[in-house]
């Protein structure tokens, strides 16, 4: 008699029925929608769900349904495109400002799977498209930002060596379309010679002449046009790296991050599901700012009259409301940041724990050691384009927008490990994604927004879709024309391959495309040589004269050290392609990996367990129908 253990029976049938469940959100189909969502993460109330959509029936918009999806978002679907174009417009001309909005693709899944979690696996661009974004770097604002950083170092420097300065201000030279240069104005008498050699080593790579002013000597620093376009490249691909990180970190499978043009970057997200929250984050020049509070002078009064102190900066405290007085300048910034995750602080409210590099720490150091008992305040700076109409066209502002969201006393010395408090944990969550992928290194801007349709549409999934079918029906005749009974085992087999690489690549979240279809159909070509080998093996001990259930025995067990082999080296193959491939070449690898082990799983356990319930219990079997 054949055995087999009780054990891997329940196993095998627990893998299938989970694997069944996980694969039945793909048999519904997908409906265009539009996302609303708020920017701080709170749910949707079913009022504001009301709300919105009494709303669109007073403006005349077809939808077929609405609801609340499991992150918090109110989802409106729509019978077609047309009809989401239209609820679009009308709801952004409404509620612009209240929430995030953008198009989506929903499955048609029913509630009670959609409670449950369970999501159907996204198509690629090239199946049923996406979400395009198009985003434009200000590359301008990247050279500020460099001139910045040296008119900084050179104030430390001549103050560092007691030469008195007038001020720094930037400005154009050479014909330069873009501010290039640093107008550094010395106080009357001050030795030039001395600057300049003080300021040869903050201000290196930039070429240093003299002026001679009214009231007193005037240094300029200015980059060349090589070194502009090497900081607008540099800001260029940052911007790409940044991008393709925080995608990463919100698990978008396949993302395509690449850059446009002279100053442009195309993001295509394919088959992506939280569309709202992925345009709120990526697009988002989030950094933080630390600086020490102006204990001296009395924010009231610089707020009621305008008169701020010369070296302070007047914010307001996000929680409280009230003014506050900040020196300019800055401890550290977000952009020396090494590590930021979400976590509890002392007093059981969420914090972002923050990670400096060895530079930032070394002046966090110094800055605690001086100032114990005095506050320093965390300077959350944001910045993003808001569209207005002014005499009858459409114009956009860059709007930056300062907030403190931390106050605190230092109590102690500390360097490069602290944590920030005061948020909420939405907040929280957010802002350490942001600091975590790196920030931006200066604003970009989304130009251009939509749902990519397939790109050969129906047609492309109709072949895909046929191809595997007259593949797999080809396959599942010839094994149970040439393999009799034990064909049908294969065939059932090879259906349940199918099954559980689909509840695979949904519980992954992995997008499928032509590529990946392709790679469909490679894994049950693999499968069926598994059973090949095994089937091939039961009839050469057959003919050696071994008992029935003695041959299914050997069949299985001496077949398997060449399936193990043959699928070992295909899945090496299939990992390094995971590993270094991009598009297409990695969505067809994640397929082929996955696939080996459901058909590695299928093609041993699951064969072995129906052949063994068929004549395993059986005294005697007279031959075998294979």
């Amino acid at each position: 008699m054949l055995e087999y253990a009780r054990w891997k029976y329940v196993l095998i049938a627990v893998v299938l029925v989970a694997g069944l469940i996980l694969a039945l959100p793909n048999v519904f189909g997908s409906k265009p929608a539009l996302q609303l969502a708020h920017k701080d993460h709170t749910p949707i109330t079913a009022q504001e769900e009301a709300s919105v959509a009494q709303y669109l029936k007073q403006h005349g918009v077809r939808f077929e349904r609405t609801y609340i999806d499991s992150s918090g978002a109110l989802m409106v679907q729509f019978a077609d495109v047309p009809d989401q174009l239209e609820g679009s417009d009308v709801a952004r001309a409404k509620y612009h400002g209240t929430y995030i909005s953008a198009l989506a693709l929903v499955s048609q899944e029913p509630a009670f799977l959609r409670v449950l979690g369970l999501k159907p696996m996204p198509l690629g661009l090239d199946l049923r498209g996406g979400l395009e974004l198009l985003y434009q770097v200000d590359v301008k604002s990247a050279v500020s930002q460099l001139l910045q950083n040296y008119s900084q170092d050179s104030a430390r420097a001549l103050a560092d060596s007691k030469i008195p300065l007038r001020g720094i201000t930037f400005t154009m030279t050479g014909g330069s379309s873009v501010e290039n240069a640093l107008r550094i104005a010395l106080a009357p008498g001050a030795d030039l010679a001395k600057a300049q050699k003080v300021l040869a080593s903050p201000l290196q790579g930039l070429s240093l002449t003299t002026q001679s002013g009214s009231q007193g000597p005037v240094l300029v620093a200015a980059m060349s046009p090589a070194q502009i376009r090497q900081r607008e490249n540099y800001a260029i691909d940052q911007s790409v790296t940044t991008l393709r990180n925080r995608v990463n970190q919100l698990g978008v499978s396949e993302p395509k991050v690449q850059r446009q043009g002279l100053d442009r970057i195309d993001v295509q997200l394919p088959g992506i599901q939280n569309p709202a929250d992925v345009k709120n984050l990526l697009g988002q020049v989030a950094t933080l700012e630390f600086r020490l509070n102006d204990t001296t002078a009395n924010p009231l009064e610089a707020a009621q009259t305008g008169n701020v102190p010369l070296g302070d900066k007047l914010y307001t405290h996000t929680n409280s409301g009230m003014p506050m007085l900040l020196k300019r300048e800055v401890i550290a910034t977000g952009d020396q940041l090494t590590n930021a995750t979400v976590g509890q602080s002392q007093q059981g409210g969420p914090a972002v724990n923050v990670t400096l590099n060895s530079k930032a720490g070394d002046n966090m150091l110094r800055v605690t050691r001086e100032n114990i008992g005095k506050p320093m305040a965390v300077v959350l700076i944001e910045k993003h384009q808001e569209a207005d109409t002014v005499n009858g066209k459409k114009v956009t502002r860059e709007v930056t927008t300062e907030k403190v969201i931390n106050d605190a006393t230092i109590q102690g010395v500390f360097a490069d490990r602290f944590e920030i408090t005061g948020l909420g944990m939405g907040e929280a969550q957010d802002l350490a994604i942001l600091l975590r992928s790196g920030s931006l290194p200066t604003p970009i801007f989304l130009v251009n927004e939509q749902v990519i349709g397939p790109s050969l549409g129906r047609a492309n999934i109709k072949m895909g879709i046929d191809a595997l079918v007259i593949g797999m029906a080809g396959v599942l005749a010839f094994m149970f024309i040439y393999y009799k009974v034990f064909g049908l085992v294969a065939d059932l087999v090879l259906v349940a391959n199918v099954i559980l690489l689909t509840a695979l690549l949904s519980m992954f979240h992995a997008s499928l495309s032509l590529p990946g279809i392709a790679g469909i159909i490679l894994t049950v070509g693999i499968a069926v040589d598994a059973n090949v080998l095994i089937y091939e093996r039961i009839r050469e001990e057959i003919r050696k004269g071994v008992t029935p259930q003695a041959a299914i025995r050997a069949g299985f067990e001496k077949a398997f050290s060449a399936i193990a082999d043959s699928n070992i080296t295909t899945l090496i193959a299939g990992l390094v392609l995971w590993v270094f491939g991009t598009g297409p070449i990695r969505g067809f690898a994640v397929v082929l990996t996955l696939g080996i082990a459901t058909s590695m799983f299928t093609s041993l356990m699951g064969s072995r367990a129906l052949v063994t319930l068929m004549y395993g219990r059986k005294r005697k079997v007279a031959r075998l129908p294979i």
